[in-house]
């Protein structure tokens, strides 16, 4: 909780004023003096400097800007999007989810690169990992691994963040305007069952 006024307890504080100016270290009973005869508020920036930190500011601006902060802060948070691939996904739908994941990664968003095997796949999950390690490769220009390609079950999957936006690099942009179709990578994650690993024994 923000501490202002009267209710800022240090004996000895150090004193900006909101414009920047440096003040110097004070008494806070002079502090606050000093911000009432200029019409402001004595507010504790940081209270665990030795000594603490406090501005001379108009509080509810300086509320509203920490709360305006704090909501831009929230609402460009990094989200972690999804793309699923198959073991045979063709070079054109390969492309087109290539492209996706650049923008994406371009948008500042983390990826979860997937894939999923089906029926006799089972046997053949070398060939999965590889198709990830391949979009690893693809993505060199754009993105850092943060997950290598890990099997779960019937699943292999990945996490990449960005790379920072100056060493970003895209390869498939001329895939940008082509229409996607995002039903793949919105269905949900096989679980292997019994049924399934039983049938696959036989």
């Amino acid at each position: 909780m923000t501490r202002v006024n009267q209710y800022i307890r240090a004996p000895k504080i150090r004193v900006v004023m909101d414009n920047g100016d440096q003040l110097g270290v004070m008494s806070s009973n002079e502090a606050l003096k000093k911000a009432k005869e200029l019409g402001l508020d004595l507010v504790e920036i940081t209270a665990k400097s030795d000594p603490p930190v406090c501005k001379i500011c108009d509080y509810g601006k300086h509320k509203y800007q920490m709360s305006k902060l704090k909501k831009d802060k929230k609402t460009s948070a990094p989200k972690v999007k999804e793309i699923k691939f198959r073991v045979r996904t063709e070079q054109h739908d390969y492309n087109l989810k290539c492209s996706r994941i650049e923008k994406f990664l371009d948008e500042g968003n983390k990826v979860k690169v997937g894939l999923m095997f089906r029926g006799r796949e089972n046997a053949h999950k070398e060939l999965g990992v590889e198709v990830l390690k391949r979009v690893v490769g693809d993505m060199e220009g754009m993105a850092n691994v943060d997950q290598p390609p890990r099997l779960a079950g019937r699943n292999v999957s990945m996490l990449l963040s960005p790379l920072p936006a100056e060493q970003r690099v895209r390869k498939f942009t001329a895939h940008d305007h082509e229409e996607y179709d995002d039903t793949e990578d919105n269905a949900p994650e096989e679980v292997e069952t019994e049924e399934v690993a039983k049938e696959e024994e036989e």
